[in-house]
């Protein structure tokens, strides 16, 4: 698809434009029609640049994280792991996960905005997160065979879920960085 027509700073006035807008009115609220409303752009042009509101909300979302966890590489994976939390901050901690929790509902609802957001953002980081992992067994402080690996996405996805329905409060630095050091180190033979 032809991209040679948005400035880099156009871009991300769209995506945080479609950002504001799932969190105002969730994922089956946000329409093209609203985002091109919002931005003064064409529908014509979003579809053209984007093709779907799936492919819009998952590259919006990716645009949004912070560069790249593989620049991360303090020499240690509790160094990595305290590196990667100083790069947010709460309150950005705390609409990411706002908006995650929106989209979970349509996730299940919606397999093409699965699918977009499982090529377009899970995937890209975690193989990034894979590559943290691996510099990490290679430095010898994770066994190789260590079946918590694999699980590493899921015990820190649990945590932004869990915190906030067990103890009504949002995830933060502070919270996380005792989850890494208590749960996921300890689980990795860290």
């Amino acid at each position: 698809m032809a991209r040679s027509r948005l400035t880099p700073e156009r871009e991300s006035e769209l995506y945080e434009a479609v950002l504001d807008l799932l969190r105002e009115v969730g994922y089956d609220g946000l329409t093209m029609d609203a985002v091109a409303g919002r931005t003064h752009s064409s529908k014509a042009t979003l579809y053209r640049q984007w093709g779907s509101k799936p492919e819009l909300v998952a590259k919006a979302l990716r645009h949004n994280k912070p560069a790249g966890l593989t620049e991360i590489d303090t020499g240690s994976l509790r160094g990595d792991f305290h590196a990667m939390l100083e790069r947010t901050d709460d309150c950005q901690m705390e609409k990411d996960s706002a908006l995650m929790r929106g989209l979970a509902h349509a996730v299940h609802e919606n397999p093409e905005l699965h699918r977009a957001l499982r090529e377009l953002l899970i995937e890209p980081e975690m193989s990034e997160f894979d590559e943290v992992l691996r510099r990490a067994v290679d430095r010898g402080e994770v066994s190789a065979d260590n079946p918590a690996l694999k699980l590493l996405p899921h015990m820190l996805f649990g945590a932004f879920i869990a915190r906030p329905l067990i103890e009504d409060q949002p995830v933060d630095r502070a919270f996380l960085a005792v989850y890494v050091d208590a749960v996921v180190l300890p689980s990795l033979g860290v």
